[in-house]
Formats: C-alpha cells, structure tokens, sequence
C-alpha cells in the first residue's frame, strides 16, 4: 500500500542514506517547514531532518517554538511511517513538548522517533529533536487512526 497518494518518499541524492519526505507544494501548511529528510533508524525508530532558515526563526534569530511544534508534529507522520507505524491517514490527538534550547538557524535539525506502541486505531511516540548533539525539545504524543 502506498503512504499516501499525495505523499512521495525517495531517496536524496544530496543527502546519502536519507530519503526525501515530499509533500504538495500546493499552499497546505505543512509546507511552511520546508524540505524533510528521513532514514529508518532501527525497529521501531527513525529520524526525520528539517534545515531551520528565516522563515522558520522568532524576533531572537532562533528557532520559533511554533516552527518546532511544527516540525515535531510533521516528524510524527513522516518518522512514524518510516519506523513501521501506519499513520498516514491519521491525526494528532496530543502533544506534549518540552523546550531544552533554542534551535539554531542554518544548522540540520533532527527528530529521533521511537514508536512506543501501536493499536488498531492509536499509536503512541516519543522522541527528541536534536541539533550537533545538544537536545533542543523532548516530545511525546498520540496519533488517532482514521477509520478505514
């Protein structure tokens, strides 16, 4: 079964290892946080990479909380999928996020996702969002499937 029909995953060739998370360019938000990168991580555990720009900064020069909220809640589909979960057509019921430090501009921003447990219609996370090795946010959430 495809991911999604809107959906497209292939591997990078900027970006060895890494596959592109490619969503419509088509006005929808999920756009606003730019190019997604992902790799299976493990069982159970994946990493999705955005690259932080302006666009995506507050009044400090650092990263937006709401830009990372964003990018958390995008690595919850794209992470999820890649770590086996099928959350394509699912939504976000909660997310808990705990801000650690700022997230920097021009730098690679990672979310490592592990997948906690997955039901016929829940599936539960948890990750961090990571920058050079310092931890920007710790994260948790649950995932509703839509009924099929």
């Amino acid at each position: 079964m495809p991911i999604h029909p809107l959906i497209r995953h292939a591997p990078d060739p900027d970006h060895p290892g890494w596959g592109t998370w490619e969503l419509p360019d088509d006005g929808r938000f999920a756009a606003s946080i730019g190019k997604l990168l992902v790799r299976a991580e493990g069982p159970g555990k994946a990493r999705v990479r955005m690259f932080p720009e302006r666009a995506q900064s507050n009044l400090s020069d650092v990263m937006h909380g709401g830009a990372v909220m964003t990018f958390i809640d995008m690595a919850f589909f794209a992470g999820g999928t890649l770590a086996g979960a099928e959350v394509a057509y699912a939504m976000t019921l909660d997310c808990e996020t705990r801000f650690i430090a700022p997230g920097r501009l021009g730098t690679p921003l990672d979310a490592e996702i592990e997948v906690l447990r997955e039901t016929g219609r829940l599936v539960f996370l948890r990750g961090l969002v990571v920058q050079t090795g310092e931890t920007v946010a710790a994260f948790s959430g649950t995932l509703r499937k839509a009924k099929g």
